[in-house]
C-alpha cells in the first residue's frame, strides 16, 4: 500500500502539472475559435499541423524515454552513462532532422498542402525537434524523482505560451494562424535554457558522451517501442492527418477544425493517462523485482479505470457548461466527445496492459498490437470519412484503440499473467454505462438547470459506490482517528 501511496502522490503532482497546464491551455481554444471562425478553416490548419507535430515527436524520441528508464534501473548499468548516451543520441538525431527539413522544405510543403505557407512547416519542424530533445531531460527529472521541478517547467511553458497568445490575438487583435506556431517555437526555445543543470549532466556527468556498445543495446530494445509509439500516436492523430486527403468536399479544413475543437473537450482523458504514465513508468520498472508486483499492477489498473470512468461522467454531465470552451459555431461537433473519451479510456487501459512485454523485454509485441490497431484506424478513415466525415474519425479511433487493448490483454495473460479484478471492473463499467444513459437523456430532454442537477446527483451516486466498495468509510474513519 505504501508503494501505491507513493505512486498516487507522484501522479498527483505530475497530474496537477498536466491537468492545470492543459486547463490553462484550454484558454487558447476559446481564444482561437473566437478569433478564427470555423468557416475560415484556420483552426483546421492548427489541428492538422499539431497532428503532424505529435507524430514527429514520437519519431524523433523513438522510444528512448522508456529505454532510458529500463537501462537506468539495470543493476549492471551506470545511470549517468545511460543518461548521457540517451541525451546524445536524441540530440544528434534532432539536429539531423532539422537539417533534412530545410534541405527538402518545398517538396514537404507541397505534400502537406502548405506550399503558400512554408513557414508553418519549418517552424513546426524546429519546434518538434527541440521538444524531442527536451523529452530526455524531462525523463531524467522523472528518474531522479523531481516531480516539482518537472511540473514547474511544464507550467512555465504553458504560462508563457498563454501570455504571448493573449498579447497577439486579444490585445493586438491578431487573426493570423501562423502566429500560434511562432509563439510555440519561442516558448519551447525559452524552456530549453531552464535545463542548464540537466544539460550539464548530459554532456559531462557520464564520463563519455556516447557509449556505442550501450547505444547498440538500447537500440535493440527501443526500435520496437518506436513502431509501438508511431502506431500509438497514429491511433490518436491519424484522423487529423488523413482527413484533408480523403474528405471529398472543399471545406476539409473547416470540418477538421470543428472536429478538432470538439475533441479538445474530450482531451481530459489524455491528461489523466499522461499524468498516470509519468508516475507509473518509473514506478513499474523500479518495482519489477518485488514479489507483490503483479498484485500492485492489478490494483493500479482497477483504480485507473474507476478514475477515468468518473472523469467521463463528469465531462458528459457538465457538457452544457464545458461546451462554452469552444466557439458557438463549433458546437455542431460535440457529438464526437463521448466517442473520443471512450477511446481515450481504452488508450489508458492499453498503456497499463503494455508493461508485461516491457518487463520481459519483448517490446516487439507492442509494435504488433499498436500496428494492428493503427491499421484499423487508417482503414476506417479511408473507407468511411468520404461518406460520413469527421464522425468516422471518432469511431475509427475508438475501434483501433479497442483492438489494441483486447489483443494486448489476451496475449499478455499467456505471456505474463496478472489476475486483474475483472468482475469488479465489469460492474463499474455497467454502472457507468447506465449513468451515462441517464445523463444523455437529461441533456437532451430537460432544461439546463434541471439536467445539471440530476447529472450532479448521478455523479455523486457513482462516487458513493466507489467509497462504499473500494474505500470503506469505516476504514477511512479509523485512519483519521489514529491521526
Amino acid at each position: 500500500m505504501a508503494n501505491l501511496k507513493s505512486l498516487a502522490k507522484d501522479t498527483a503532482i505530475y497530474g496537477m502539472s498536466s491537468i492545470i497546464g492543459r486547463f490553462l491551455n484550454y484558454l487558447l481554444v476559446p481564444l482561437y475559435t473566437a478569433k478564427i471562425s470555423a468557416a475560415s478553416g484556420g483552426y483546421g490548419v492548427i489541428t492538422n499541423i499539431y497532428a503532424y507535430t505529435a507524430l514527429l515527436l514520437v519519431v524523433l524520441t523513438y522510444g528512448m524515454e522508456t529505454t532510458f528508464f529500463r537501462y537506468a534501473n539495470k543493476t549492471d548499468q551506470d545511470p549517468k552513462k545511460v543518461y548521457s548516451t540517451t541525451f546524445s543520441l536524441v540530440g544528434l538525431s534532432s539536429l539531423l532532422f532539422i537539417a533534412m527539413v530545410f534541405v527538402f522544405l518545398q517538396p514537404i510543403c507541397d505534400f502537406m498542402g502548405y506550399s503558400e505557407h512554408p513557414s508553418y512547416v519549418w517552424v513546426m519542424a524546429v519546434t518538434v525537434a527541440i521538444d524531442a530533445f527536451q523529452a530526455i531531460p524531462f525523463a531524467y527529472l522523472r528518474y531522479k524523482k523531481r516531480p516539482i521541478k518537472f511540473a514547474t517547467f511544464k507550467l512555465l511553458f504553458i504560462a508563457l505560451n498563454i501570455i504571448l497568445n493573449l498579447v497577439y490575438y486579444l490585445i493586438l487583435d491578431g487573426h493570423e494562424v501562423g502566429y500560434a506556431f511562432y509563439i510555440n517555437l519561442v516558448c519551447t526555445t525559452t524552456i530549453t535554457f531552464c535545463f542548464w543543470k540537466e544539460l550539464k549532466d548530459g554532456f559531462f556527468a557520464g564520463g563519455k558522451l556516447l557509449d556505442m556498445p550501450l547505444a547498440k543495446k538500447m537500440f535493440s530494445y527501443t526500435w520496437p517501442i518506436l513502431f509501438l509509439g508511431i502506431a500509438g500516436i497514429l491511433n490518436q492523430t491519424a484522423g487529423y492527418i488523413i482527413f484533408p486527403y480523403v474528405y471529398k468536399d472543399n471545406d476539409a479544413h473547416t470540418q477538421l477544425g470543428i472536429f478538432g475543437a470538439a475533441s479538445k473537450i474530450a482531451m481530459i482523458m489524455s491528461m489523466i493517462t499522461q499524468a498516470f504514465r509519468y508516475a507509473y513508468e518509473p514506478f513499474v520498472f523500479g518495482k519489477a523485482r518485488d514479489k507483490d508486483n503483479k498484485e500492485t499492477y492489478a490494483r493500479a489498473m482497477k483504480f485507473f479505470i474507476i478514475f477515468t470512468l468518473l472523469a467521463f461522467l463528469v465531462v458528459m454531465g457538465y457538457m452544457d457548461i464545458l461546451r462554452h470552451i469552444i466557439g458557438r459555431d463549433y458546437w455542431v461537433g460535440l457529438k464526437v466527445v463521448p466517442i473520443v473519451m471512450a477511446g481515450g479510456i481504452m488508450t489508458g487501459v492499453y498503456f497499463n496492459l503494455s508493461f508485461w512485454y516491457k518487463l520481459i523485454d519483448k517490446t516487439i509485441w507492442g509494435a504488433y498490437f499498436s500496428g494492428i490497431g493503427c491499421a484499423v484506424i487508417i482503414g476506417i478513415n479511408v473507407i468511411f470519412v468520404p461518406k460520413y466525415g469527421y464522425i468516422a474519425c471518432a469511431w475509427a479511433g475508438f475501434m483501433g484503440n479497442a483492438t489494441a487493448m483486447v489483443l494486448s490483454y489476451l496475449v499478455g495473460q499467456r505471456k505474463y499473467p496478472i489476475n486483474y479484478p475483472l468482475k469488479s471492473i465489469f460492474v463499474y463499467l455497467l454502472i457507468a454505462g447506465f449513468f451515462f444513459a441517464v445523463i444523455t437523456y437529461t441533456n437532451a430532454n430537460l432544461p439546463v438547470p434541471a439536467a445539471l442537477g440530476i447529472n450532479t446527483l448521478v455523479i455523486i451516486l457513482f462516487i458513493a459506490h466507489v467509497l462504499y466498495h473500494d474505500f470503506p468509510l469505516q476504514q477511512l474513519r479509523n485512519r483519521f482517528a489514529k491521526k
